[in-house]
């Protein structure tokens, strides 16, 4: 039995996030039935992150044991050819030892938030980024958001499905930067809550438009109560961009 560390990409909107749910095709469920479809065994892929419905991924890690002898080269070849035409490509195998755990072994998490802001549509980046036609100000919204950079209680990001233990979590760091037209924001933590990053971004955004003053952030912090910060940001703009060994 081998253990093998998988990098994948992939585009999020045609799946119900990465792990098996019964209302529809999940980036788990995909990679499993290529596995089988490779090596004939069924087998369980665990991942870093589980990404939610239409969420991409720009470098997933995951992880899966299998019995078959076959080295790191084939097995990304073989996938890759199963999983066609799913929008999901293995970019990178390894052979681990049976100590790693894509989800456990990971001591960061980074994520990529992309909104396109003007007023005409998207076109190549329909279902891959935010269009906000309102005019932001990055550099407004980078201060706001560096009241969040710490140790805190983040019930006020936190959905209400969310089942961690704790709303405590540590935002290592978060910086946003506009390159023309399209604002990006850079979030980087050893674990998240549920739509956490999600929600960070909806709150910002009222502040990058006026709407809000910088010291609304904190306050919203502070209040540990979901219904005092802005909406969730469409699942489209989030990407899991890496994932720290």
């Amino acid at each position: 039995m081998k253990r093998f560390k998988l990098t994948l990409e992939y585009d999020g909107q045609p799946f119900v996030g990465w792990q098996r749910q019964k209302n529809g095709m999940s980036v788990q469920q995909c990679v499993e039935e290529a596995i089988k479809k490779f090596c004939g065994e069924t087998v369980v892929v665990h991942a870093a992150g589980r990404t939610d419905s239409g969420v991409h991924a720009l470098a997933q890690v995951a992880h899966v044991d299998i019995a078959q002898t076959a080295d790191a080269f084939r097995v990304k070849e073989a996938l890759n050819h199963h999983l066609k035409p799913n929008p999901v490509a293995v970019i990178a195998s390894e052979e681990a030892p049976d100590t790693f755990h894509a989800r456990f072994s990971a001591t960061e998490r980074r994520y990529r938030y992309r909104i396109i802001n003007r007023r005409a549509p998207l076109t190549l980046d329909s279902g891959q980024a935010w269009r906000i036609g309102r005019t932001l100000d990055a550099d407004t919204m980078h201060e706001a958001a560096q009241r969040l950079v710490g140790f805190h209680d983040f019930t006020s990001f936190r959905a209400a499905e969310c089942q961690a233990n704790s709303p405590e979590r540590t935002l290592t760091d978060i910086r946003v930067s506009r390159y023309g037209e399209e604002i990006d924001i850079a979030v980087r933590a050893p674990s998240y809550l549920h739509h956490q990053v999600r929600n960070i971004i909806g709150t910002l955004v009222p502040v990058g438009e006026g709407r809000k003053p910088v010291s609304w952030l904190a306050t919203v912090l502070r209040a540990k109560s979901r219904a005092k910060a802005g909406a969730a940001a469409p699942a489209c703009g989030l990407y899991l961009e890496k994932v720290i060994y």
